[in-house]
């Protein structure tokens, strides 16, 4: 006599005492979302200044160079104290593990930060027309005329060129960060966060610079600027609308909020970034739209993170989906 198995209809949704399975990220505000901003500014930044500093625009480089060694050197402060103990982060540094995010990171943004303050000595010599000088007159090397004129240039350079290479490494990594954890608003968003996040940091390097450099020297800010908020909103758009039932956090409550209000700053920004042209007012706008707009991503995508992880739903609904979706694969 054989026994049949009794055919009971599973619920969509089930778990113990509707508890949470996972543990909701303990990164904290404002320390977190604001690294990942000055991280993503500090990279972009970087490479605007190696493209800048190539085709002759020192003023522009001079502004990049600034804003990327001030958001690395930032950035790492609000690491150290989100650690809770700066020395954890040096730790970090003691071994070099490919296979985890946060060590590589942890290089990457030692390296940002390092290239991108040495990039800082070049302007400092006095012979970079637009640059650091006008601010700091008669520094410590001398001017052009002193007895370091001419020797430290080629330095910064060196150093500013080498930072083109963990410049776009420092504005992406923290996307794949996130995305390598069991929070399932960051694990199945994987393929479009690196690009969020790349948008967003163009945008708000474009926007740093944009304020910070004489209008018109601040074309190609503007123009990555435009290029970051349209690539932000794209990316966006498309992560919520793959992620289907995943991409409620990203919809609802505070998250959600944050986020609607970052696509209105992010596009409002761009298109006022786009027709500033030498407006100082629309220039001022569009910076500050783009600034806001950059942060309220990051807020907004930590929030979702920490809705997702604290509703269980969202963990076990798709683990029973990919397991019934096995289960006919291997009955057909």
């Amino acid at each position: 006599m054989t026994r049949e198995r009794a055919v009971v209809p599973e619920a969509e949704f089930r778990s113990y005492y509707g508890r949470p399975v996972i543990k909701p990220p303990i990164w904290h505000e404002p320390h977190m979302p604001t690294y990942l901003y000055l991280g993503g500014m500090s990279g972009v930044s970087s490479m605007m200044a190696v493209m800048a500093r190539l085709t002759g625009r020192d003023r522009l480089a001079g502004t990049a160079r600034v804003a990327a060694a001030a958001g690395a050197a930032f950035g790492a402060a609000l690491l150290a104290a989100e650690l809770g103990r700066p020395e954890r982060f040096l730790n970090m540094l003691r071994i070099f593990k490919p296979t985890s995010p946060m060590s590589v990171g942890s290089w990457i943004l030692a390296a940002q930060g390092g290239l991108s303050a040495a990039a800082l000595v070049g302007p400092l010599d006095g012979a970079s027309p637009g640059g650091l000088p006008d601010v700091l007159p008669g520094s410590w090397t001398g001017g052009p005329d002193g007895p370091l004129a001419g020797v430290l240039r080629p330095l910064g350079d060196a150093a500013l060129l080498a930072s083109g290479v963990t410049g776009p490494l420092t504005a992406t990594y923290t996307a794949v960060l996130v995305a390598d954890t069991a929070v399932p608003a960051w694990h199945e968003a994987y393929r479009e966060l690196p690009f969020l996040f790349a948008g967003s940091a163009m945008a708000a390097a474009g926007a740093v610079s944009m304020l910070g450099t004489p209008r018109a020297h601040a074309g190609p800010a503007r123009a990555v600027a435009v290029l970051g908020a349209a690539m932000e909103t794209v990316a966006g758009e498309a992560m919520e609308r793959r992620l289907g039932f995943l991409g409620e956090p990203y919809r609802t409550g505070r998250a959600g909020r944050l986020m609607r209000t970052a696509r209105a700053l992010t596009a409002g920004g761009g298109l006022l970034a786009a027709v500033a042209g030498r407006s100082r007012t629309l220039t001022a706008l569009s910076g500050l739209a783009l600034t806001a707009g950059s942060l309220c991503t990051r807020f907004g995508i930590l929030e979702a993170g920490r809705a997702s992880a604290a509703d269980p739903k969202y963990t076990v609904v798709p683990q029973r989906r990919r397991l019934d979706a096995a289960r006919e694969r291997q009955d057909s």
